[in-house]
Formats: structure tokens, C-alpha cells, sequence
């Protein structure tokens, strides 16, 4: 069933804080993710047109925080997507943080709410508390965070957070401040959502599985009286023809051997994340049955935890995938490939064309010496542009 969205699509990219490389689960191909890789990154998203970037959380990555502060300084338009951890930050803390990373970089500042899924890494972190308690703890902390933002000031008592005359002084540029996404498939994360969240994010799962989750989480808030926008988190792996983008597929987990393969699924056994037992479930830990619909492959779950789904095709292939799920009302694409730098603009060259953008994120005109043309033919003749054969 198709739903009502906005034509225009808001496109992101990723910024690779917990490594990045040509192949998956070896040191071949790796390389550093350092402070000036991460501004090429951010730099090649910025002048591609990408709406934004993804900055990922966790024990795995750089703080993303501070990855934000340091980026947005160098870039123009790029929003940042960043995640506030309900039980490890003091909602009037996030609430501080998140005004003034908005003011620095001129509005700019997106919130990602992660409430967490690996109880190991919870434990490590300070956190002990039970998947149900951890969204109890979400809701109140979105509760004061919210308040704060909106210029309130805020008492409050709750089951696991309290605060007495709480306040920001420095608002932030957004009003109400910096819109909120988040991303949860269980029954209290929905409730989450539907009341609290402006923008509800699904891993990469066939269109059909997308569908039905969405249904619940539409009815949801419309209970709740709200209207919330979708996103969708999806790896992208596109060639100039489909023989090309399953080879570079099959390329990225070419160093995989079934040991680490088992090694990575033990560890997302033991998470309480429903998204993560879905996004387990499309491959059951085997290399055997990865294409799990047209043009979706769900080879990077092998080893990555999260999102582990990729478009595989042929630039018309991946922009019609695209267009599936915004018949779904998924107007917001999270993408990310291996390596970063280079599918950042190979997807922008073959696929953005063939995408309607929002306006703030349209592609370029450019005049410069360096395009659209190629180079110059024997140092004085521009490459005419060939009509392709239909």
C-alpha cells in the first residue's frame, strides 16, 4: 500500500567512525579512519548533495559528539546526525549539548535517540537495567529533554530519572530544538516512537516485512494523534551494470571465513534488539541465501551489527528500490559502502541524478574547470555528451 510523502527525498551518507575498508571482516584493504579521512568524508557529502550524515554510537566508534564539533566547521550545509544514549547522558546535559552543537553549527544538528541493545556493552557503560526498563528510562528522559529544549523549565520525578528546576539557558537555532529520530522494532520502542519521535527510522528489510512495521508504527501514532515521517538505513552497492555491483557484492565478503562469520553472530545472539534478531533472521548466520529480495542482499549482516541489508544493481535498478519504499511514506535514506569515500560519490554520480532531492540538497551546477565536461580532449576540445541507446 503506497502512503502519502513528500516528493522529494532527504538522501544521507555515514561516517565510518568505527572503521572502514575495501572488504569486511579482515585488515586487507583497511584503513585509517582519522580525523582528516573523516573530513574528506564529510566534505565529499557536503559538496555531493547528501542531506546529511550518520554519525554512528557506541563502545566500536569515536565519540560522536565530538566527531560533529570537529566536522561542521568545515562544512556548509551538511546535517549531522547524532546520538543522544537516555540512561548514559542526564536528559538536561543531552538537552545543553544538543543546543549548543545547533548554535555552533548553524542548525545543523539532527538527534539520533539510541537506547541500546547489547547488554555486555550496557554493562560496561554503567547500565544495568532490563530492555524494558531502558525504554521506561527513554521516555522520561525524552519527557525533561524535550521540555528543556522548547525553552521550558522543568521539574520532574519519575521511576528512573529526576530533576528539580531544570533549564537551558542558550536556546538552540531549531525551534523546539533539534528534530528527533529513532529506530526500534519492539512493542515498548514503537510506543516510544509514536508519541515521542518526529521521525521513525527501519533498518533495510524487504519491502513487504517494511510495510507491515510501518502499518503498526502509522497506526500508532495516528492513536497518539500524531504524524510522524519514515526513514529507512540501508548499505549501497552500485555499478554501472548489475554483473558489476553482485561481483563487488561477492568482493566484500571475499575475506570472510566461517569462524569470524560465527564469531559475530554469537555476539548479536546475546543483544536483547529485536531489529538486531531481524535483521539476523534475513540469513540465519549463512552465505548461502543472501539475496533476500529484488536488488537487497543481506551479505554486510554477516559481521556488522545494525544494518545489514545493501541495494545491489545497476543505477536504474537501485533508484527503482528507492522508489519502493517511498511508496511506503519513507522519505528519508540512510546509506552507506564500503569504502566510504568512494561510493559516496560513486553513488551520487550514477544514482542521485535519477532521484528527486529536496531542495536544499539538490546536486550542483557546476562551472569549474573539473566538470561536468571530463577532461579536455588533446588540450583544447570538450567530450560531448553521448545519448545512451534505448
Amino acid at each position: 500500500m503506497s502512503h502519502a510523502t513528500q516528493e522529494n527525498l532527504n538522501l544521507f551518507w555515514f561516517l565510518p567512525t568505527h572503521g572502514d575498508g575495501r572488504y569486511l571482516g579482515t585488515t586487507e584493504g583497511g584503513r585509517a579512519v582519522d580525523l582528516p579521512y573523516l573530513q574528506q568524508v564529510a566534505l565529499a557529502a557536503d559538496n555531493l548533495g547528501y542531506y546529511g550524515v550518520l554519525i554512528p554510537t557506541g563502545k566500536s566508534c569515536e565519540d560522536s559528539w565530538l566527531v560533529a564539533s570537529a566536522l561542521a566547521p568545515i562544512t556548509k550545509k551538511l546535517r549531522y546526525l547524532v546520538a543522544v544514549r537516555p540512561g548514559l547522558q542526564p536528559p538536561s546535559l543531552a538537552a545543553r549539548m544538543a543546543a549548543t552543537l545547533d548554535r555552533l553549527s548553524g542548525g545543523r544538528l539532527l538527534i539520533n535517540v539510541v537506547t541500546g541493545g547489547d547488554p555486555v556493552e550496557n554493562k560496561g557503560d554503567g547500565i544495568f537495567l532490563s530492555h524494558a526498563e531502558r525504554y521506561q528510562v527513554t521516555r522520561e528522559f525524552l519527557d525533561v529533554y524535550s521540555r528543556l529544549l522548547k525553552g521550558d523549565k522543568v521539574d520532574f520525578e519519575g521511576e528512573h530519572i529526576r530533576v528539580e528546576g531544570a533549564e537551558i539557558l542558550f536556546p538552540p537555532v531549531q525551534e523546539n530544538g533539534p528534530p528527533l529520530y529513532f529506530g526500534g522494532s519492539s512493542e515498548a520502542a514503537i510506543d516510544v516512537a509514536a508519541s515521542q519521535i518526529d521521525t521513525y527510522l527501519t533498518w533495510g528489510e524487504p519491502v513487504e516485512q517494511v510495510a507491515e512495521k510501518l502499518a503498526v508504527v502509522r497506526q500508532r501514532a495516528q492513536e497518539q494523534g500524531r504524524t510522524l515521517s519514515y526513514g529507512i538505513r540501508l548499505h549501497v552497492i552500485v555499478r554501472e551494470t548489475e554483473e558489476e555491483a553482485w561481483a563487488a557484492a561477492d568482493r566484500l565478503i571475499s575475506h570472510l571465513d566461517d569462524e569470524t562469520i560465527a564469531a559475530a553472530q554469537k555476539i548479536f545472539a546475546r543483544m536483547d534488539s529485536a531489529g538486531q534478531a531481524r535483521m539476523s533472521a534475513l540469513h540465519q548466520g549463512s552465505r548461502e541465501s543472501l539475496r533476500i529480495g529484488p536488488n537487497l542482499w543481506a551479505g554486510v549482516g554477516l559481521v556488522r551489527g545494525g544494518a545489514g541489508t545493501a541495494l545491489v544493481g545497476n543505477p536504474q535498478q537501485v533508484a527503482d528500490r528507492i522508489r519502493e519504499y517511498q511508496t511506503l511514506g519513507i522519505e528519508n535514506f540512510i546509506f552507506s559502502g564500503y569504502p566510504h569515500l568512494e561510493e559516496a560519490h560513486r553513488f551520487a554520480d550514477l544514482v542521485m541524478p535519477l532521484l528527486p532531492l529536496a531542495a536544499n540538497a539538490e546536486k550542483k551546477q557546476r562551472s569549474v574547470n573539473t566538470g561536468p565536461f571530463g577532461e579536455t580532449i588533446g588540450g583544447d576540445r570538450r567530450p560531448e555528451k553521448h545519448s545512451s541507446a534505448s
